[in-house]
């Protein structure tokens, strides 16, 4: 894929604003190697080419898909070596949509316990509240964050009730 526009020549400022992505971390991705070092001019200036900027949009985009650094570097050795195969790059991406699957389940977890806090605190009258009362306590996680026993299953299938073990101990 060509660039419509190649840039030959801009700094690290130009870079950072013509992908969007923050100075600070053009400058971090460089220090960890995501982005390689641009030449410099006889002043000292880093000069970035469109080859910089392909590469910072390419981990910018992995980033927004929750790719890690170490992950998105895998990526980008796929990129850089051209001789691996595409199946490489999908079991990398399989793994991650596992990981991305869990945290969904895990999200999924914590906005069922705080549901119910927010419910069982009510219109907020009790003189004890439970959301305050489960959040002081020194166990730690969503799992601990209610007690609820005496809550039925929402459909009768023991299922809300086995959630409500996982979200509330």
């Amino acid at each position: 894929m060509r660039d419509q526009n190649p840039v030959k020549d801009m700094q690290r400022a130009e870079l950072a604003r013509r992908t969007g992505c923050n100075l600070e971390t053009v400058r971090y991705y460089e220090k960890v190697g995501l982005l390689p070092a641009p030449p410099r001019t006889a002043k000292g200036y880093r000069r970035y080419d469109s080859g910089h900027e392909r590469r910072l949009r390419f981990v910018m985009r992995a980033r927004e898909l929750g790719f890690s650094l170490d992950e998105v570097r895998a990526l980008l050795k796929l990129v850089d070596e051209r001789d691996q195969p595409c199946a490489e790059a999908s079991r990398l991406a399989s793994l991650h949509l596992a990981q991305v699957r869990a945290k969904i389940g895990d999200l999924q977890r914590m906005e069922a316990a705080l549901s119910e806090a927010i419910a069982r605190c009510g219109d907020g009258a009790r003189p004890v509240c439970p959301l305050i009362e489960a959040l002081s306590r020194e166990e730690h996680g969503a799992e601990q964050l209610i007690v609820a026993p005496d809550a039925p299953a929402n459909d009768g299938s023991g299922a809300g009730n086995k959630a409500r073990r996982l979200a509330y101990g």
